[in-house]
């Protein structure tokens, strides 16, 4: 993303925003110098990754296969989730790497504790299976991740201009609604104004 995370804050600031979120793409280089600007500006920071999830387990890297992964996203709700981000993204690093850091679901129950779930919209593990119609398994991966983390939600998003993106979302507030999820609304941040989309595309 273009802003800077001092332009970020002073942006939330302005419209008066309690708190904002950061969740870098599989890393958490910007964590410190984010929490201390939240700090100073008076804005409750909240630490979080978007992770890379590896189709089986973190340790498969077959070549065509493994480079694709799944999307999930871990918020830290106190100190203890801050520490369990920073072992997940360790060891999908140190262990997980194949292109990109990946988890898997052994490394997510095990540093599952004090962090609240939210499963992506377009590249979250149910959505995948929601775009094709497999119910079932979507109903399957809902049922591991409610077992795991007390806190879970289904992400929906707004972006009219990506074909099929309306069906997905009504697919999504349709599976949450019959699961008896909740939905969380988010908007990633690529750039500060209108006129910077140029510059970012």
């Amino acid at each position: 993303a273009l802003p800077k995370i001092k332009d970020l804050v002073t942006r939330a600031k302005e419209y008066n925003m309690p708190a904002l979120a950061i969740t870098d793409n599989g890393n958490m280089y910007g964590t410190i110098k984010f929490y201390q600007e939240c700090l100073k500006q008076k804005i409750k920071p909240i630490l979080g990754v978007d992770f890379f999830v590896a189709l089986k387990t973190r340790f498969d890297k077959r070549p065509g296969i493994d480079n694709r992964t799944t999307r999930l996203i871990l918020l830290a709700k106190n100190e203890k989730g801050y520490k369990n981000l920073i072992k997940l993204v360790s060891q999908s690093f140190l262990e997980g790497f194949y292109y990109k850091p990946r988890l898997d679901r052994e490394l997510i129950e095990k540093y599952k504790g004090s962090l609240i779930c939210i499963m992506p919209h377009f590249s979250g593990e149910i959505s995948k299976a929601l775009q094709i119609n497999d119910f079932e398994k979507a109903q399957d991966i809902t049922n591991w991740y409610r077992k795991i983390f007390s806190n879970f939600y289904l992400e929906i998003t707004h972006h009219p201009e990506i074909e099929g993106q309306l069906d997905l979302k009504k697919k999504i507030i349709d599976f949450a609604k019959k699961e008896n999820l909740d939905l969380v609304a988010c908007q990633d941040v690529y750039y500060m104004n209108s006129d910077d989309k140029k510059a970012r595309d």
